[in-house]
């Protein structure tokens, strides 16, 4: 078993540092030296999956192994904590923690933060290192990730704590003035039944979309991290459930300096797409795999065969919308989809869906037939895409400029 521990604080910074005690959830008091580390307790919020709690410990669950989008059987658990405060804001954290990974199992630990009203992409944080945040932030959350083989180990993360720290390099990643939009191969995923990346269980005709890297996954049930696909004449709006196709490290959104892997190709292209056209890493993947198609994104059921009427596989552009501002609202249902129609009212013809939870772009605002939905009876319809509309009253969301 192989046991990390976070570096202890050097002597002169224990005897200058102002000495106090706080119970996770807390707040750090101002002080003008560097504050001590803040213990997070292992008690998982909503959204976690396959995972259990024994002291400090999260440790990984009984479910079985599930096949996911990258083909690889594995038993999988993810544990969101909830978040952290300081009094100040910070540009950076040092997460520390202890780990267990018996038996050729894995756990990673990545932390977040509040910026712009919005959470950051997930960063892998090395115990008792400085991890840069994308811009200072009062807020952050720390996500643990435990994997094994299909039988025998359990791994383990425990005894978590958050330092803020103004130790480390310029910020990791940026966010743009506008998301990126990349054009990229799509592959339907199927696997009715199966489980992805986050503990969701598969459904007929689903709507959740799969991109190859745990960055921008969102925890079940949530659309923090959303993407806009579009044909030449429909979109879907979805949230990002699972993890692939091919890689899974492989943040092609993000600019190549700050990629998790392959830096040395364009902001907006994956690694498969360039090992399938171009003989890129001997056409291989991250696992050494022959690379067999293109794709840089998997789409559900419910988003290859409804919402964008696609046949086959095919070549789609992608909005990756939490890498940029503008303004946003939130699919409020309790299942299945909401209809994009191309004009304010539900006689429109329908161009396109989003799926439960899903974060939406909002350009502007019109008004409309009236609706009654979840979030009350409202005649106003949120334009989100050129020619696409969605009614307000099943989107929670503020006030938008008009139309």
């Amino acid at each position: 078993m192989r046991i990390t521990r976070t570096t202890a604080l050097t002597a002169c910074l224990a005897m200058t540092a102002a000495i106090f005690t706080v119970s996770f959830p807390g707040t750090l008091p101002s002080t003008a030296a560097t504050p001590d580390p803040v213990a997070v307790a292992a008690q998982p919020v909503a959204g976690s999956s396959n995972v259990k709690v024994e002291g400090s410990r999260i440790v990984l669950g009984d479910a079985p192994a599930a096949i996911g989008s990258t083909e690889i059987k594995q038993r999988s658990g993810l544990a969101e904590l909830t978040p952290v405060r300081f009094t100040d804001p910070t540009s950076a954290v040092v997460v520390g923690y202890t780990a267990g990974t018996p038996d050729s199992s894995s756990a990673q630990v990545d932390v977040r933060a509040w910026v712009n009203n919005r959470w950051s992409e997930w960063t892998a944080a090395k115990a008792g290192t400085p991890t840069a945040l994308p811009s200072a932030s009062d807020q952050v959350q720390v996500r643990i990730i435990v994997s094994a083989p299909s039988t025998g180990a359990s791994p383990w993360v425990g005894d978590v704590t958050v330092q803020p720290t103004d130790q480390a390099a310029a910020p990791l990643m940026t966010v743009q003035a506008a998301p990126l939009k990349s054009r990229v191969f799509a592959t339907r995923e199927g696997l009715v039944g199966g489980t992805t990346a986050n503990g969701h269980v598969i459904v007929s005709r689903d709507h959740f979309v799969a991109l190859p890297s745990r960055r921008g996954l969102s925890s079940a049930g949530s659309g923090t991290y959303s993407v806009k696909v579009c044909t030449a004449s429909r979109c879907a709006f979805e949230p990002v459930w699972d993890v692939g196709p091919w890689n899974t490290k492989d943040d092609y959104w993000n600019p190549s300096a700050t990629r998790e892997m392959w830096k040395d190709l364009p902001q907006g292209k994956p690694e498969a797409q360039a090992a399938y056209q171009d003989g890129y890493n001997g056409g291989k993947d991250q696992f050494g795999r022959t690379v067999a198609n293109p794709a840089g994104i998997d789409l559900a059921d419910g988003v290859f065969w409804d919402a964008l009427k696609l046949a086959d596989n095919s070549w789609v552009d992608v909005t990756y919308l939490w890498t940029g501002d503008g303004g946003r609202g939130t699919v409020s249902i309790s299942s299945g989809y909401l209809n994009v129609r191309n004009a304010p009212n539900s006689t429109g013809a329908v161009v396109g869906m989003a799926g439960k939870s899903a974060q939406v772009a909002v350009e502007c605002q019109t008004t409309g037939q009236s609706v009654t939905g979840s979030q009350g009876t409202s005649n106003v319809w949120l334009r989100v895409h050129a020619g696409m509309y969605v009614a307000k009253a099943w989107v929670s969301a503020g006030s938008f400029g008009a139309c």
